[in-house]
């Protein structure tokens, strides 16, 4: 996890704890009334407009951090972080993950997302640093290395959109993991939500394999 993964990722939490605590007979009355986990989960996502991750911590708190000073504490740190993000998660709502999913690059419905990640960087899609081959030739090398558990590509997508792609290649007992996303959803969030959803996936291709992020681009 990056600085600002786990910066972005604690903020969330702390807002929402907050905003929980500032609305506690609210949020009392909605746990109580819900029929579950699940349920309680939604209706304090659809009433204090925060995020899964938010709403998880909210579910977890202990009896003791109702006091005024863990309010009082809660305050300074959320001060503190504000003073280190330029953004808010109004502001990049995508950066929650909650919208956003994770799903097999397919060479032929995917050939355009692509094909603009390759005229933008120039470079082949293995990580390399190599120039890029025509995109045909790079999709096809991918899919090969997909197909011999050596990589694996992800399609980031919000509803019917694709948004970006994450490439997890296997080297030296590491997986690599770039995130690029497309020129038209920067600045929303979308990379941090991306490395947050890609974690478990890459798990699952590569368990037990310590995952690097590697930057810039993919």
């Amino acid at each position: 996890m990056t600085d600002l993964d786990q910066t972005t990722t604690r903020r969330d939490i702390t807002d929402a704890l907050l905003t929980a605590l500032e609305r506690r007979h609210e949020v009392l009355d909605v746990i109580v009334d819900a029929d579950d986990h699940d349920a309680a989960v939604e209706a304090l996502t659809t009433l204090l407009d925060k995020s899964h991750l938010g709403v998880e911590a909210i579910l977890g708190m202990k009896l003791d951090q109702l006091t005024k000073d863990q309010r009082r504490k809660n305050q300074a740190e959320l001060d503190d972080l504000n003073t280190e993000l330029t953004f808010t998660l109004a502001e990049r709502p995508a950066s929650s993950g909650d919208t956003i999913d994770l799903r097999p690059f397919s060479p032929s419905d995917d050939a355009d997302l692509f094909t603009v990640r390759t005229e933008e960087l120039g470079l082949a899609g293995d990580g390399s640093g190599a120039p890029a081959s025509a995109v045909s030739e790079e999709i096809a090398k991918g899919s090969d290395r997909v197909e011999s558990e050596e990589a694996v590509w992800l399609v980031a997508t919000e509803g019917e959109a694709k948004v970006g792609i994450v490439f997890g290649e296997l080297k030296s007992g590491e997986v690599d993991v770039r995130i690029w996303i497309h020129p038209e959803r920067r600045k929303h969030g979308y990379g941090t939500a991306a490395l947050r959803k890609s974690r478990s996936e890459m798990a699952a291709y590569f368990p037990g394999v310590p995952m690097v992020v590697r930057t810039p681009g993919a």
